[in-house]
């Protein structure tokens, strides 16, 4: 049953359960040194770093959180507005004793979250690593004009998301259609991923992801624009053949950032960290070393 489906096994790594602003979020890291905090996007969980956690690099500690409702921990006590948990994870940073200093690495919506964290609090952060998201500056024109990409999607699952993801092999679809040719992931990979959303939990939790996102948060970014600036480092990594999000939405001459950087990487799809797990590790490292 995927309600009872077993935590996918990463050798040497360490899993906790931790309590923040009433969710149980299960928690695994690895090595020792300067925090890394890793959020996964959507459809996926904490295993999307499982290279960095199999092998952490030396002097960082890599701690990948599966969001609320997502992976294995809690459901989260709200409709998964990306400022609530934003604040979610920031309340997880509290119980773990993350006050300052912390490289933070988003992809997908673990990308577009770690935006606002970085907004909110930059004085925890020493960089920011995102994977395959826009930044949110992206201008109302560029955003205009890749919008078929998110209908061809989003609003799918945002209404019967539950059942497309429990009972037919969408998912499995999707990692394929998304990933280059030449860097599909494996079956089990993909089993990993797909099983985990056979859970009415889970499926529910990035249901309300993308209804959230259409119905809330797309009119109010359409009203109000973001005005804040990025005072932490960005190196914003991007693979070339995303057919979700286009990398003009990521773009470095409207990114509102004290110190932004873009680098765009052919032959690669959107989910980057299965597909260059070695260009990830090596911008994280550049950038922990570029942030001593």
């Amino acid at each position: 049953m995927a309600a009872d489906q077993v935590v996918p096994f990463i050798p040497d790594v360490r899993r906790s359960f931790v309590e923040a602003r009433g969710i149980r979020f299960h928690v695994t890291e690895a090595g020792e040194g300067r925090s890394v905090l890793a959020l996964h996007g959507w459809p996926q969980h904490h295993y999307v770093y499982r290279d960095l956690l199999g092998d952490p690099p030396e002097g960082l500690r890599i701690i990948a959180p599966d969001l609320p409702g997502y992976g294995w921990s809690g459901a989260a006590p709200h409709r998964w507005a990306k400022d609530d948990v934003a604040s979610d994870v920031l309340a997880l940073m509290d119980a773990m004793g993350l006050a300052k200093d912390v490289l933070l690495v988003g992809h997908d919506w673990g990308g577009f979250v770690g935006y606002r964290m970085i907004l909110r609090e930059p004085e925890r952060f020493a960089g920011f690593l995102v994977l395959n998201m826009a930044h949110p500056w992206a201008p109302a024109g560029v955003v205009a004009r890749q919008a078929w990409r998110l209908l061809a999607y989003q609003p799918v699952i945002a209404s019967v998301g539950v059942p497309l993801q429990r009972r037919t092999r969408f998912l499995e679809r999707l990692f394929g259609a998304a990933t280059s040719e030449g860097n599909r992931m494996d079956r089990e990979t993909v089993r990993i991923f797909s099983e985990r959303f056979r859970d009415p939990v889970v499926a529910r939790a990035a249901t309300d992801t993308y209804r959230t996102f259409l119905l809330r948060e797309v009119p109010g970014a359409v009203r109000r624009s973001e005005g804040r600036r990025a005072r932490v480092p960005v190196r914003a990594l991007f693979g070339k053949g995303d057919a979700a999000v286009h990398y003009s939405l990521a773009a470095a001459e409207t990114a509102r950032a004290d110190d932004y950087r873009l680098e765009l990487v052919e032959g690669c799809g959107h989910f980057i960290v299965d597909e260059r797990p070695g260009l990830v590790r090596e911008r994280l490292v550049e950038l922990d070393r570029e942030t001593r």
